[in-house]
């Protein structure tokens, strides 16, 4: 057991989480007559409804239970991401929300380079330990570049996190950075939504290998590691920095996953560690790399911290389906707009769309959501007793919304996705009864039933006035991975 006498935290837990949807480099190929993400067979995709922050979400939850925490256990809150789904606007906000953290939570951000994640945590690190409460850092991303760059060709999705405390079975033994300017390596304007590079290949190589040689020649202690998850904007350049980290090839291999995810960005690392775990690694190298050009490396005795990882694929896209994913060939909401909501109307059910907090009512017991008007069951106007639903349930009707059949404002997902499902829920009770609530389905490929069982997530509902409104949606159990 590790602890934080010497005032470093220990890693008491590891989540990660990828999306379903796949496509893979021959579906390139066949567009583009060859495919430039180097060592990549597929990559992970993210669905209309997912971004930075909803994938944080899922592995910050992830983190947490591997870890044996709660929400309101966290005290330090870290989100690292290249492609924040706001370019302005603090997002640990609605990711402490989200997650349940208390609103006295610090939060910090890192952004604007791949090693943002690097970043995060060793500023964690100095900011705790926090007692018996605990951080949390996070790195998530989903790059995108010109649809015939070899930035775009590699861009995948995921998110990796950490669960930082007193106490845990991991160790950060070492930790060191470097800066050496090399610009031009990666960059994305400002106001631009694509990553691109000037494609000097040798350049880009010395600015890979100087930045994350020099962070790990910082360590004092000797690596002597099983495996070095390395930033993977490809799947050639992190074993071409080899001898300048001191390991071999096949330690970089034991926690690789650009083959699978793609460039996952600030993300790579954390899910490289994660990937690690889950084969037994008990001493790891994360070694964080950004362009321009600086590094981060971490020794961690890893041996025994519990990873909750979901980077399996489900779905195998052709390249149209990845197009309409990214929304490169729809046309956005109709002229007119859908229900209107004002964000004053939207914040005041957070709560509810965040958390399930629903209210039993004192004068028959029965639960009602939102927690707000008469009650349900008896019609009593009363002051209901707040409580959260643990996100459960099964569905008691359903049906499939299609094509031309979708509210105004969820048109754009449906052109992007395809048909959806939205159905009635009944939500179990954190200790008895349920309460009936609309929601939408995440189904994929599967048909939904009555009586099939249930679990909320957080996705994007839909943007409104330029705002994205986040909330729960649920998927089926048998997709949860």
């Amino acid at each position: 057991m590790s602890d934080a006498d010497d005032g470093t935290p220990a890693v008491a837990g590891v989540g990660a989480y990828a999306p379903r949807l796949r496509i893979p480099a021959a579906a390139f190929e066949d567009a583009w007559g060859r495919f430039e993400g180097s060592g990549i067979e597929a990559k992970a995709v993210p669905e209309a409804d997912e971004d930075a922050l909803t994938m944080a979400v899922a592995a910050t939850r992830r983190a947490l239970s591997a870890a044996g925490y709660e929400g309101s256990d966290v005290a330090h809150l870290a989100f690292a991401t290249t492609t924040p789904p706001m370019g302005e606007e603090d997002l640990t906000a609605r990711l402490a929300s989200t997650v349940g953290a208390h609103g006295d939570v610090s939060t910090h951000t890192a952004t604007g380079s791949t090693r943002a994640g690097g970043q995060a945590l060793d500023a964690a690190l100095d900011a705790g330990p926090w007692g018996e409460r605990v951080g949390v850092v996070v790195a998530s991303d989903c790059p995108r570049g010109a649809p015939d760059s070899d930035v775009e060709h590699a861009a995948g999705a995921g998110t990796g996190a950490l669960v930082l405390a007193s106490e845990g079975p991991g160790a950060v033994l070492d930790r060191a950075s470097h800066v050496e300017p090399y610009p031009g390596t990666r960059f994305r304007p400002a106001g631009d939504a694509e990553t691109t590079n000037l494609g000097v290949t040798q350049y880009d190589r010395e600015s890979f290998t100087a930045a994350l040689g020099g962070a790990v020649d910082g360590l004092a202690t000797a690596l002597d590691v099983d495996a070095a998850a390395v930033q993977s904007p490809d799947g050639k350049l992190p074993y071409r920095a080899a001898g300048a980290l001191g390991v071999d090839s096949e330690t970089i291999a034991a926690a690789e996953t650009v083959s699978d995810l793609g460039d996952t960005g600030a993300a790579s690392v954390f899910l490289g560690l994660a990937r690690a775990l889950e084969d037994g690694a008990d001493r790891a190298l994360l070694a964080a790399y950004g362009s321009g050009a600086g590094a981060n490396a971490f020794l961690i005795e890893a041996g025994g911290v519990p990873v909750d990882a979901a980077l399996a694929g489900g779905t195998e896209l052709t390249y149209p389906e990845y197009l309409r994913r990214r929304g490169e060939i729809t046309s956005g909401e109709p002229e007119g707009g859908g229900a209107y909501v004002s964000v004053p109307s939207w914040q005041r059910t957070i709560p509810q769309r965040h958390r399930l907090v629903a209210g039993r009512c004192p004068a028959c017991g029965a639960l009602n959501f939102p927690p707000s008007g008469a009650c349900l069951d008896c019609g009593d106007r009363v002051a209901y007793d707040r409580l959260t639903l643990p996100g459960t349930g099964t569905v008691e009707a359903a049906t499939t919304i299609a094509q031309g059949g979708a509210p105004p404002e969820f048109v754009e997902q449906q052109s992007r996705s395809g048909a959806f499902v939205s159905a009635v829920i009944a939500f179990d009770g954190p200790d008895g009864g349920s309460v009936s609530v609309p929601a939408q389905v995440l189904a994929g490929d599967n048909e939904v039933s009555v009586d099939d069982e249930v679990v909320t997530t957080i996705r994007r509902i839909y943007e409104q006035e330029g705002v994205i409104r986040y909330g729960f949606k649920a998927q089926l159990v048998e997709m949860r991975r």
